[in-house]
């Protein structure tokens, strides 16, 4: 089936584009859910946790770190592991958080692998909103599956990410890989 286009009058040059619009990615261009200072009570991530997993995304909790799903993902899959505790630099972290933060991005890889396959990974943190941290005020471990051809024209021409799976089912089905990987 050819999809439809249909054309608007208006005022403009042609330019022989078409718009593939996306009004969802709205809040967050206007920066909506964004941390306000460096204060536990403006982070998303302090207040994500006091949710039910299914609304906040969340993958698995541990004793001092817990992973959720990016809700802006650059990847299918793409997931980040963070201490509960509101600590922004890794070098604060206690030594069994960093060991726990550890052990969840290895399980991460591991249940990754086993519901999706990806050919390789992605992991990292920014540190400092300098070095490109969103959130800069709560420490976060990004965990990126990878795919042979998975990057393409749309995010550098058409400023669009193309995801094949909702987020709540991709949270679904790492949750439940979760559970079923050792």
């Amino acid at each position: 089936m050819t999809p439809e286009f249909s054309e608007q009058d208006g005022v403009g040059v042609h330019d022989a584009l078409q718009r593939l619009w996306t009004p969802h990615r709205l809040s967050y261009v206007q920066g909506a859910g964004k941390a306000h200072g460096d204060e536990p009570e403006g982070c998303p991530f302090c207040r994500v946790v006091s949710l039910d997993d299914e609304a906040g995304l969340i993958i698995a909790r541990g004793a001092e770190v817990f992973a959720l799903l990016n809700l802006y993902p650059y990847n299918p899959g793409h997931l980040m592991v963070l201490p509960y505790r509101h600590v922004a630099d890794y070098t604060e972290l206690a030594a069994s958080e960093t060991a726990e933060l550890a052990a969840f991005t290895q399980k991460a890889m591991k249940v990754a692998r086993h519901v999706a396959s990806p050919h390789g990974f992605n992991i990292g943190m920014n540190q400092g909103v300098v070095a490109g941290a969103g959130i800069a005020a709560h420490l976060h471990q990004h965990v990126v599956p990878r795919w042979g051809g998975d990057a393409n024209f749309m995010p550098v021409i058409g400023h669009t990410k193309v995801l094949p799976q909702l987020l709540g089912e991709t949270r679904q089905l790492l949750s439940d890989g979760w559970k079923a990987v050792d």
